[in-house]
Protein backbone atom coordinates (compact mmCIF):
# COMPACT_ATOMS: atom_id res chain seq x y z
CA UNK A 1 0.00 0.00 0.00
CA UNK A 2 1.30 3.36 -1.67
CA UNK A 3 0.79 6.36 1.27
CA UNK A 4 1.96 8.90 -0.95
CA UNK A 5 1.57 9.59 -4.72
CA UNK A 6 2.64 12.76 -6.84
CA UNK A 7 2.63 13.96 -10.27
CA UNK A 8 5.35 16.22 -11.18
CA UNK A 9 5.43 18.36 -14.59
CA UNK A 10 8.24 18.46 -16.89
CA UNK A 11 9.36 21.76 -15.30
CA UNK A 12 9.21 20.30 -11.77
CA UNK A 13 6.45 21.99 -10.97
CA UNK A 14 3.42 19.73 -8.89
CA UNK A 15 0.52 18.98 -10.40
CA UNK A 16 -0.97 16.44 -8.06
CA UNK A 17 -0.19 15.88 -4.80
CA UNK A 18 -2.30 12.97 -2.42
CA UNK A 19 -1.23 11.65 0.72
CA UNK A 20 -3.40 9.15 2.80
CA UNK A 21 -2.68 10.94 6.03
CA UNK A 22 -3.15 14.53 5.49
CA UNK A 23 -1.20 15.77 8.62
CA UNK A 24 1.95 14.40 7.35
CA UNK A 25 1.29 16.20 3.75
CA UNK A 26 4.46 18.46 4.41
CA UNK A 27 6.47 15.93 6.00
CA UNK A 28 5.64 13.81 2.09
CA UNK A 29 6.29 16.49 0.15
CA UNK A 30 10.02 17.28 1.32
CA UNK A 31 10.41 13.61 0.67
CA UNK A 32 9.07 13.80 -3.17
CA UNK A 33 11.00 17.22 -3.72
CA UNK A 34 14.48 15.19 -2.69
CA UNK A 35 13.95 12.03 -5.20
CA UNK A 36 13.39 14.78 -8.37
CA UNK A 37 17.23 15.01 -8.03
CA UNK A 38 17.66 11.55 -8.71
CA UNK A 39 14.67 11.32 -11.41
CA UNK A 40 16.89 13.69 -13.11
CA UNK A 41 20.60 11.62 -12.73
CA UNK A 42 18.73 8.58 -14.20
CA UNK A 43 16.76 10.55 -16.86
CA UNK A 44 20.65 12.23 -17.85
CA UNK A 45 22.60 8.94 -17.20
CA UNK A 46 19.84 6.89 -18.99
CA UNK A 47 20.56 9.33 -22.57
CA UNK A 48 24.19 9.26 -22.38
CA UNK A 49 24.97 5.25 -21.27
CA UNK A 50 22.83 4.17 -24.38
CA UNK A 51 20.66 2.53 -22.00
CA UNK A 52 16.94 1.38 -22.52
CA UNK A 53 14.83 4.75 -22.64
CA UNK A 54 11.69 3.20 -23.61
CA UNK A 55 11.61 2.06 -20.32
CA UNK A 56 9.03 4.62 -18.11
CA UNK A 57 9.33 2.69 -14.80
CA UNK A 58 12.54 3.89 -12.92
CA UNK A 59 12.32 1.57 -10.24
CA UNK A 60 13.18 2.46 -6.61
CA UNK A 61 14.66 6.09 -6.32
CA UNK A 62 15.90 6.29 -2.59
CA UNK A 63 14.95 3.71 0.61
CA UNK A 64 14.53 5.21 3.51
CA UNK A 65 14.13 4.02 7.27
CA UNK A 66 10.23 4.16 7.18
CA UNK A 67 9.80 4.71 3.77
CA UNK A 68 11.04 3.58 0.02
CA UNK A 69 9.81 6.14 -2.68
CA UNK A 70 9.33 4.90 -6.67
CA UNK A 71 9.74 6.73 -10.03
CA UNK A 72 8.21 6.52 -13.23
CA UNK A 73 8.78 9.17 -16.22
CA UNK A 74 6.36 9.49 -18.82
CA UNK A 75 7.31 10.01 -22.43
CA UNK A 76 6.52 13.30 -22.13
CA UNK A 77 8.32 13.81 -19.21
CA UNK A 78 5.94 13.70 -16.54
CA UNK A 79 7.28 11.99 -13.54
CA UNK A 80 4.84 10.00 -11.35
CA UNK A 81 6.45 9.72 -7.46
CA UNK A 82 5.02 6.74 -5.15
CA UNK A 83 5.79 6.68 -1.66
CA UNK A 84 5.49 3.10 0.24
CA UNK A 85 5.78 2.63 3.76
CA UNK A 86 8.62 0.36 4.30
CA UNK A 87 7.24 -2.65 6.83
CA UNK A 88 4.72 -3.51 3.59
CA UNK A 89 7.24 -6.56 2.47
CA UNK A 90 4.00 -7.64 0.46
CA UNK A 91 4.33 -4.80 -1.97
CA UNK A 92 6.73 -6.22 -4.95
CA UNK A 93 7.65 -5.03 -7.91
CA UNK A 94 5.09 -6.20 -10.17
CA UNK A 95 2.53 -4.46 -7.84
CA UNK A 96 4.58 -0.74 -8.12
CA UNK A 97 4.64 -1.40 -11.49
CA UNK A 98 1.19 -2.24 -11.91
CA UNK A 99 0.18 1.13 -9.86
CA UNK A 100 2.14 2.93 -11.83
CA UNK A 101 0.19 1.73 -14.85
CA UNK A 102 -2.50 3.03 -13.88
CA UNK A 103 -1.97 6.21 -12.36
CA UNK A 104 -0.80 6.80 -15.60
CA UNK A 105 -3.41 5.51 -17.38
CA UNK A 106 -5.98 7.64 -15.13
CA UNK A 107 -3.65 10.59 -15.81
CA UNK A 108 -3.88 10.31 -19.67
CA UNK A 109 -8.09 10.40 -18.99
CA UNK A 110 -7.86 13.81 -16.90
CA UNK A 111 -6.02 15.51 -19.40
CA UNK A 112 -7.88 14.00 -22.03
CA UNK A 113 -10.54 15.96 -20.76
CA UNK A 114 -11.35 19.75 -22.99
CA UNK A 115 -12.10 21.22 -19.97
CA UNK A 116 -8.36 20.80 -18.06
CA UNK A 117 -6.13 23.47 -19.35
CA UNK A 118 -2.47 22.01 -19.59
CA UNK A 119 0.13 22.66 -17.24
CA UNK A 120 -2.45 23.51 -14.49
CA UNK A 121 -2.63 21.53 -11.54
CA UNK A 122 -5.01 18.79 -11.30
CA UNK A 123 -8.48 19.61 -9.23
CA UNK A 124 -10.75 16.73 -9.03
CA UNK A 125 -12.64 15.12 -6.43
CA UNK A 126 -12.82 12.03 -8.85
CA UNK A 127 -9.48 11.84 -10.25
CA UNK A 128 -8.29 12.40 -6.03
CA UNK A 129 -10.62 9.29 -5.24
CA UNK A 130 -9.21 7.00 -7.67
CA UNK A 131 -5.68 7.61 -7.07
CA UNK A 132 -6.78 6.71 -3.27
CA UNK A 133 -8.16 3.57 -4.43
CA UNK A 134 -4.97 2.39 -6.63
CA UNK A 135 -2.25 3.44 -3.86
CA UNK A 136 -4.80 1.41 -1.02
CA UNK A 137 -5.22 -1.66 -3.90
CA UNK A 138 -8.91 -1.46 -3.98
CA UNK A 139 -9.15 -0.94 -8.04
Amino acid sequence: MAVCAAIIGKDNSSKFFVTLNPDEELHFQYKVLSSLDIIEDKLATGTKGGADTKELYLGMLLSLETYKIYGYVTNTKIKFVIVVDSTNVVLRDNEIRSMFRKIHSEFADIVSNPFYIPGEPIISKNFTTSMKNIMTGTV
